[in-house]
């Protein structure tokens, strides 16, 4: 009975999604008041039944409803509670659920939180929201119902892929689905301006808090993905370049972009037309993501589907939103009329140039993703596109992004003296070099003399950010009492801003180091052997069965010790899930701020020549590579920081207007276009 109540849960989200596709729309393009007035109630119901359903369906989870097709096939009783509940959203039926119930959520913040916005503009943006929400919703009933029923149901489900049996992959697609979701909004108030006719700093003030929103979400969400993939993989590294880690990253460059564009539109009024194509292209690159993880044109340990069914479903809807949205940009786009002027040495001039090598950094991670799928489709063959390719052409694009960075916080809006600003940055430009030289100096390939580079640039982007932050508050050059002042009355926007420009310094140090200098042994042990790396001597102390909720396997031990003093012990395990029929590998781990010590334990084999028994282990040391996830964690944080900046709450600031004549209409009209 439960799963037919979320059927019926969502089919009653559809019929209102539709209404609030509709008739908030013609309402505002028709000036009729209750017509509008209908968005805000439709997007409270809209979201109510999608929450029943969802719910409906965890429930069917927790409970090993094995009933309904979608438990049977995604879970099993051994599991334990959390991987019950994340088994929700492990699968595609119920990560689509999860989708749209994210989408309402939004919808729903916007209908009870945008007060501040004119009647027709949030109109419209409910509008568009709803209409993203029909297709969301059809999508799932018609191709990817989650409550089908099985007759006779099994006596136990067939488990869930235990890769996905993590903590980490429990929390990483909801934060991944916050950002995709998240960019809806952006899309939803460009669309709806176009539909206007006006784009203005109001107009950017408000869409800046949901872009931001989104954009600490998927960086929350891409952070933990790469996390997963180096522990739970059992492989050393953090990013393989997977065609389905770049979908997640192309929209999160475009986000980046469109974030500090937002920006220019919000202080200048300024790069209008631009910036509304970015808002337009972040969700739409976030659709394109959930059609090559849907779809089955993808092979990937993130990819759900094979079903072309689904796959084509999801390609006419992403030709119809990029196609339409694009079609009214062109059409709408030249009517809006252009802002105020800027030299190309300004604070305008910098995040344009950030814009334009993000969006072609983005560009180059979606035709590397793309070209194999293209080739093949025109019988070219099959061919693969993988790190060499993306690194060297997406990292050199990077480099001048992160250099200019630091430069254009400190450059002043509209036109700026560059030798002024080179003058307050000596401090971080000797730090830089410094830091090149000592990294330098130690250096014995050309590799190494790169890498050097990178960690120059580190420098560059932390001590950089520092000096910001103290230029603002006049550190040093006056009382501190004085300073402490003006730090407490810097708006947060510019400490988000500060923390997030250093985190990228924080995670480039490990993207660096880690990378340049990781070791790398892979060996045959019996107990007692040693093993050395990087100054660690890792005795094998041999392995022993375990059992847990739903697996078994194998622990190794490991005991760690420098210099002749004890350090610690790591246990890898090798895990057999019976249920699902398959192996995962969990690695021994010493996270240290210098960098981990990582150990694998591999498959057992006779050793005849030691009287007993092997295991294939692998050992490695990457250095701080935990910074790469201490630095976007840290980024977010910027992010919610900037979130927090009053400016958002109260909006933008209004321009006088003349008092109207006596004979004027008294009734609010349409916002002119």
């Amino acid at each position: 009975m439960i799963a037919e109540i979320g059927q019926f849960a969502l089919i009653l989200a559809l019929v209102i999604a539709i209404i609030q596709g509709t008739l908030p729309l013609a309402g505002a393009a028709l000036n009729r008041a209750q017509w509008v007035a209908v968005a805000k109630p439709a997007a409270r119901g809209q979201f109510l039944f999608v929450i029943i359903a969802f719910l409906c369906l965890m429930h069917a989870y927790v409970t090993s409803d094995f009933s309904v097709a979608n438990v049977a096939h995604n879970s099993h009783t051994l599991k334990p509670l959390l991987y019950k509940i994340s088994g929700v959203w492990g699968n595609h039926e119920g990560s689509m659920v999860l989708w749209v119930t994210i989408l309402a959520l939004f919808g729903l913040a916007v209908a009870e939180f945008g007060t501040g916005l004119p009647p027709t503009l949030r109109a419209r943006v409910l509008s568009i929201q709803g209409l993203i929400g029909v297709a969301f919703l059809a999508f799932i009933l018609f191709t990817s119902n989650p409550f089908l029923r099985l007759d006779p149901a099994p006596l136990e489900g067939n488990g869930l892929n235990p890769i996905l049996q993590d903590p980490g992959l429990a929390f990483h697609p909801p934060f991944l689905y916050l950002g995709y979701v998240g960019f809806s909004m952006a899309f939803s108030f460009a669309v709806a301006a176009l539909i206007e006719g006006r784009v203005d700093p109001a107009w950017a003030r408000w869409v800046r808090p949901w872009t931001l929103a989104a954009w600490c979400a998927l960086t929350i969400g891409i952070a933990l993905g790469s996390w997963w993939a180096y522990y739970e993989l059992g492989w050393g590294g953090w990013w393989f370049w997977d065609p389905v880690e770049n979908a997640s990253f192309i929209p999160w460059l475009i986000g980046t972009a469109l974030l500090h564009s937002a920006v220019v539109v919000e202080k200048r009024d300024a790069l209008k037309s631009w910036t509304i194509l970015l808002a337009i292209l972040a969700f739409s690159m976030s659709l394109l993501g959930t059609f090559l993880v849907r779809s089955g044109v993808l092979t990937s340990v993130h990819a759900f589907a094979s079903d072309p069914e689904r796959g084509v479903f999801i390609l006419g809807l992403l030709v119809f939103v990029i196609g339409g949205s694009l079609t009214l940009y062109a059409i709408r786009a030249p009517q809006l009329k252009g802002g105020g002027l800027f030299a190309p040495i300004s604070r305008e001039g910098a995040l344009v140039l950030n814009n334009l090598l993000l969006t072609t950094g983005a560009a180059v991670v979606l035709l590397g993703t793309l070209y194999p799928l293209i080739l093949d489709a025109f019988g070219g063959g099959k061919v693969s596109v993988g790190p060499p390719f993306f690194n060297a052409t997406f990292v050199p694009l990077m480099v001048p992004v992160m250099l200019a960075a630091i430069v254009g916080a400190m450059l002043s809006w509209k036109r700026a003296d560059i030798g002024a600003v080179f003058s307050r940055l000596k401090i971080a430009f000797y730090i830089t070099l410094i830091a090149i030289s000592v990294t330098a100096w130690f250096a014995g390939s050309l590799r190494d003399v790169l890498a050097a580079g990178g960690i120059g640039i580190a420098a560059w982007m932390i001590v950089g950010s520092a000096l910001e932050i103290a230029e603002r508050i006049a550190l040093f050059k006056g009382p501190i009492s004085n300073s402490w002042r003006r730090a407490i009355g810097l708006p947060r926007s510019a400490w988000g801003m500060a923390i997030a420009h250093g985190a990228v310094g924080i995670m480039v140090a490990g993207i660096t180091a880690s990378s340049a200098w990781r070791v790398e042994k892979i060996q045959l042990m019996a107990p007692g052997d040693v093993i050395t790396v990087s100054g660690y001597s890792l005795k094998f102390e041999g392995a022993k069965p375990i059992k847990g909720p739903n697996y078994h396997g194998e622990r190794g031990l490991f005991t760690v010790t420098k210099n002749g003093k004890a350090v610690t012990t790591l246990t890898p395990e090798k895990r057999e899930y019976p249920a699902e029929r398959s192996q995962t590998t969990e690695a021994g781990i010493l996270t240290m701020v210098s960098g981990d010590l990582y150990a694998v334990l591999g498959d057992k084999s006779k050793n005849p020549a030691k009287g007993g028994a092997s295991w294939s282990t692998r050992i490695y040391f990457n250095p701080l590579v935990a910074w790469i996830w201490v630095g976007a964690i840290l980024m977010a944080c910027g992010g919610l920081v900037s979130l927090t900046d009053r400016r958002h709450r109260i909006g933008a600031p209004k321009t006088a207007r003349k008092p109207a004549k006596k004979a004027a209409d008294p009734q609010p009209g349409p916002v002119s276009a």
